[in-house]
């Protein structure tokens, strides 16, 4: 009954179900939140470049010594707690499907919701369950209704399954699409935002923009955007799949009605997680994806509707927000930040390196994207790997042509030491 308990507390007693099994050995769990809190109390909050502190962080992850992962923007790890939560719902599921499923995890999906919604600074009735960035946002992308001629207007530089969205309705609907570019790197906000305004015409009828492009890490001006879509009655779609648990932000700070993410990404939740935002006077505008029951057009449970899917996932994205509110989302963005600025002041002056994300204060966090003269994206990706073990992502855009560098809180100083060395190799050879 002792190590029940315990392993209850680990893993935090508002996000865990009436069910624990037994079986479970919780003697070898390492208890970190606990160990950071003490941490604090003994030595004062620690700082982005605490190492002492950041070691406890790391060792509630399970990376693999083996390879060095600089491409958490693709999908992140969980921490220990999380994987051992997300089995420990598996395996009770597991001992009755159809009962445990939908009679017991399934009844948790409000707590979670309450923690997403605490996060978000929304209400619960406005967060939808989703299981990544895409369903959530072509709920919204194919949820209004538009008529041949109609325009979405987003940038050149979105994602690509949101693209494919976009294609898809101009093809089957005759829609129009008309995308702004976005300098690179982006140094004038301003400009950015005038470009929109240009590109709005009387046939706009939604614009969806990154929040924080995937290619090169930029943080856009996602609130001036939405006040212009706002201005001219046009909703306005915000990708946020790399913000979210990223920095610290609202939706009311972003002043968005429509917003969609994944949580498996910088949030550390379980693979096939996201989140769906709908202001909700908005609700009753937006036609879910999935077909929901009549009865339900002013509720957000009309986009959940997606029949069987991983509720052990789901109910594990509460220990993640746990793990997430344990060090501090300041605190986390502030450590990302120093991440990328330790690797690229070691680097920034060497001749035959460029960035293509802007260091303006505030416009970025982990993602950067480099490239080196000479080389393409795919040849730095392919000498990194090869040579050191070092797993980062080529972009070949046509705006955006290099390497996405991308570490996460589990990153080590040394790993982002072998990166630059790596760099000044292939530089200097």
């Amino acid at each position: 009954m002792s190590s029940r308990r315990k392993f209850i507390r680990h893993l935090g007693s508002a996000a865990i179900l009436p069910f624990v099994p037994a079986v479970l050995n919780t003697d070898k769990t390492p208890d970190i939140l606990p160990r950071i809190l003490k941490y604090d109390q003994e030595r004062g909050r620690a700082a982005a470049n605490d190492e002492d502190f950041w070691r406890l962080v790391q060792e509630a992850y399970t990376a693999s010594p083996n390879i060095i992962n600089l491409n958490n923007g693709g999908v992140s790890p969980q921490s220990r707690s999380v994987q051992e939560a997300q089995g420990l719902y598996s395996r009770e599921s597991n001992e009755g499907p159809a009962y445990y499923m939908w009679r017991i995890v399934d009844k948790g999906r409000l707590t979670v919701k309450r923690k997403l919604a605490e996060m978000a600074g929304a209400s619960p009735e406005e967060i939808a369950i989703q299981r990544n960035t895409t369903e959530a946002l072509e709920n919204l992308i194919f949820g209004f209704d538009l008529k041949a001629g109609d325009e979405i207007l987003t940038s050149s530089q979105d994602y690509p399954s949101m693209q494919n969205a976009l294609n898809q309705r101009a093809r089957r609907e005759g829609i129009q699409i008309k995308r702004v570019s976005i300098p690179v790197p982006l140094d004038d906000e301003e400009e950015l935002v005038k470009r929109f305004e240009k590109s709005i015409s009387a046939k706009t009828r939604m614009i969806l923009l990154c929040h924080m492009i995937n290619l090169t890490g930029q943080i856009l001006p996602v609130r001036a955007v939405c006040r212009l879509g706002r201005k001219h009655g046009i909703p306005v779609i915000v990708d946020g799949a790399h913000s979210f648990a990223h920095f610290p932000f609202t939706m009311d700070d972003l002043e968005c009605d429509y917003f969609g993410t994944s949580l498996h990404k910088w949030l550390c939740a379980p693979f096939g997680t996201g989140m769906l935002y709908i202001r909700k006077e908005k609700i009753k505008t937006v036609w879910p994806l999935m077909a929901a029951p009549d009865g339900e057009e002013e509720k957000i449970e009309k986009f959940e509707h997606l029949g069987t899917r991983s509720f052990p996932a789901e109910m594990a994205i509460g220990h993640a927000i746990d793990f997430h509110r344990g060090i501090g989302a300041e605190r986390k963005t502030a450590r990302l930040r120093y991440l990328s600025d330790y690797w690229v002041s070691r680097v920034k002056d060497l001749k035959g390196i460029r960035f293509n994300t802007s260091f303006r204060e505030g416009a970025y966090g982990a993602i950067v994207n480099f490239a080196i003269d000479g080389m393409t994206a795919a040849e730095v990706q392919k000498e990194l790997f090869r040579d050191y073990r070092i797993y980062t992502v080529a972009i070949d855009h046509e705006e955006v042509k290099g390497v996405r560098v991308s570490p996460h809180i589990y990153s080590t100083l040394n790993d982002l030491d072998t990166l630059v060395t790596a760099i000044r190799r292939m530089i200097t050879r």
